[in-house]
């Protein structure tokens, strides 16, 4: 009786000893010894060792609040990027995610931030600072806990502002290989924003690869001023088909369209914009921005975010930039057109060729 009266007591505090770690914090495997006292009738005592692995019940992934600033409507492509990598990084389950679009650049911006921050003080907001550095900046310092993660054409500032931008010279470049080769009236026209750096370097990237496969060729260029007018880009198009152009570049949304109507092709720019006219697009520089996401939210999540430029994460060596699918043109292009992109293409992910990043306005000629 009394060795089993022991044995009961042991048991319990085996029990005790379960109960203490499961309502603990750690999520690794213990292990517990209880030493059991046994009295036989000899009056022999006998020590046995019990040991017992007890694994806590580990806590899910720890989910983000992030939210998404921006200042277009978000059907234009360069916001329309960031928002997609953030709806995938919600729809994976990391982050509970909430958006303000079409802010503009009247002062909006330092309110939606301001009040956002103070409201619901989410752990890293997301967006665009072109047109709106100082409001993001001067927000940014007032929640130094807060990662501020903003597209833009300056530095990274300490704590807690990190930059990115679309580097997607390299396919804008391929492109022009392309439109090269393809046009017939010997002139290329460019509709763009306006004649910022970030804007320059992918007209004068695209501008590099036409004039390699056609030292002759022209490219006019055309800026409506205006990050996002449909209207105005597709007049400003319209404009540079009167003046020859039989290829365009659609840097700006809107330009598709023109080319659409006049029967001509076109490159989309930011996103694989062949739905809008599959007759029309041939492909186009793609943004990805879900290496840029990824990166900060493991950043974040891990307690290790820190400002920094995110640049490297936009271009092709990370995945952040590509072509566009070719939706079947590869097969109606001249096959040597086809292969020199996809050579000049293997050999910028290798690491082997390098387009030059010119960010002075284009000449145009």
């Amino acid at each position: 009786m009394k060795s089993t009266h022991r044995i009961l007591l042991s048991v319990l505090a085996v029990l005790t000893v379960l109960a203490l770690v499961a309502c603990g914090p750690a999520a690794t495997p213990q292990t517990v010894t209880v030493k059991e006292t046994v009295v036989v009738e000899q009056n022999a005592t006998v020590e046995v060792p019990v040991e017992v692995v007890v694994t806590a019940t580990p806590g899910g992934p720890q989910v983000l609040k992030v939210f998404g600033a921006f200042a277009t409507p978000i059907e234009e492509p360069w916001d329309g990027v960031i928002h997609l990598a953030l709806l995938e990084a919600q729809n994976k389950g990391q982050i509970d995610y909430s958006w303000q679009d079409n802010i503009g650049y009247a002062g909006d911006m330092e309110k939606v931030l301001r009040e956002t921050s103070e409201k619901d003080h989410p752990d890293a907001i997301f967006g665009d600072a072109f047109g709106n550095e100082e409001a993001v900046r001067r927000v940014a310092a007032e929640f130094p806990d807060i990662a501020f993660v903003f597209g833009s054409g300056f530095g990274p500032a300490e704590p807690n502002v990190s930059v990115f931008d679309n580097w997607i010279h390299e396919p804008a470049y391929l492109c022009g290989l392309i439109a090269g080769k393809v046009t017939k009236t010997n002139v290329v026209g460019v509709v763009a924003a306006m004649p910022v750096p970030e804007v320059n370097r992918l007209i004068n990237a695209f501008t590099q690869g036409a004039k390699e496969t056609n030292p002759g060729v022209k490219v006019k260029v055309a800026f409506i001023n205006s990050w996002f007018d449909p209207a105005v880009a597709k007049e400003a198009a319209l404009a540079l088909i009167d003046a020859g152009a039989d290829v365009l570049y659609a840097e700006r949304f809107g330009v598709i369209e023109a080319a659409q109507e006049k029967g001509l092709l076109a490159f989309g720019n930011m996103s694989d914009q062949n739905s809008i006219a599959p007759d029309t697009v041939i492909t186009g520089p793609v943004w990805n921005m879900t290496p840029t996401v990824q990166y900060v939210l493991g950043q974040v999540g891990g307690g290790t975010y820190t400002a920094q430029d995110l640049k490297d994460f936009s271009m092709y060596a990370k995945g952040g930039a590509s072509l566009a699918d070719w939706h079947g043109w590869d097969s109606k292009l001249p096959a040597d057109v086809v292969k020199l992109v996809e050579d000049k293409e293997a050999a910028i992910k290798d690491g082997l060729f390098r387009v030059d990043i010119v960010e002075d306005e284009p000449s145009g000629k």
